[in-house]
């Protein structure tokens, strides 16, 4: 199998992870981190269930890693998210040494990895993590559209109920 292939095998996964956050009524992201091609942890967005706005997917998955790994240092790890990690979850992977970080859409409003702000290229760092974007990206993007699309007509729906 090609870096690709692996890539995308892991994407979809995290991709099916996703639309667990949907069905809860989070945004549709979804994260998993593999070592040595296995499976460690995995999670979803959870911010609103849980009402703590660090409840994001890659944080969930860090917190399970380490817990898994017994140790809060993830070394020669990948971790595959839906969209482009944000400056809180970058700032997560650098302080857990995760060796890479695939994403599929990308966040020009909270981007961290290129998109907004490219943290992880910062100079000054006191570890690097390899960034590779846009795999599976249209089926990402359109996962996050539909769902936001879905949402603004519930407002709209609710709107004219009130009305």
């Amino acid at each position: 199998m090609t870096q690709i292939e692996i890539d995308e095998y892991w994407m979809s996964q995290a991709l099916e992870l996703a639309k667990n956050a949907q069905e809860a009524g989070e945004i549709p992201v979804g994260a998993l981190l593999v070592k040595d091609n296995q499976l460690i942890a995995s999670g979803w967005n959870c911010s609103i269930e849980n009402h703590d706005a660090t409840a994001h997917a890659e944080i969930v998955v860090l917190q399970q890693a380490g817990k898994v790994l017994n140790n809060y240092r993830l070394l020669d790890t990948t971790l595959y998210v839906t969209l482009e990690p944000c400056i809180m979850c970058t700032g997560a992977m650098i302080h857990s040494r995760i060796g890479r970080v695939v994403y599929g859409a990308k966040d020009f409003k909270t981007g961290a990895c290129g998109s907004f702000i490219n943290i992880m290229g910062m100079s000054g760092l006191n570890h690097y993590v390899e960034v590779t974007g846009g795999v599976l990206e249209e089926t990402c993007s359109s996962m996050l559209s539909a769902f936001f699309k879905m949402r603004r007509e519930q407002k709209k729906i609710l709107k004219r109920q009130q009305s």
